[in-house]
């Protein structure tokens, strides 16, 4: 993909979730959000970039815990409002520890 066609994406709003996939297990490992930057740069660096909305800055998973997510594969959603990180984790992907960010079963 021609990174320079990146701002269909951000038409609705400036942050687009992001949802980061195991491709072996396919299990859901986070959800997080990418500015056009973050986008551009998972694209071309192999790892995940990701906008912190509380930081209010770029960040690449895994460059603090060593636990980056490896790009296999990028998706759009139908829409071009989501996008869908298939990865290979370096460990964790959470930051409590937990293999997925998802692990608190409510029913």
């Amino acid at each position: 993909m021609n990174t320079q066609d990146l701002a269909k994406y951000f038409t609705q709003s400036e942050l687009i979730p992001v949802i980061a996939q195991d491709a072996e297990s396919g299990a859901v490992l986070m959800l997080a959000y990418a500015n056009e930057d973050a986008l551009r740069l998972t694209l071309t660096s192999g790892t995940a970039w990701f906008w912190s909305r509380s930081r209010r800055e770029l960040w690449n998973k895994g460059a603090t815990s060593g636990n980056y997510l490896r790009i296999l594969k990028v998706y759009a959603d139908c829409d071009d409002d989501t996008i869908l990180l298939s990865v290979r984790p370096d460990g964790p992907a959470c930051h409590t520890g937990e293999v997925s960010c998802f692990y608190k079963e409510l029913l």
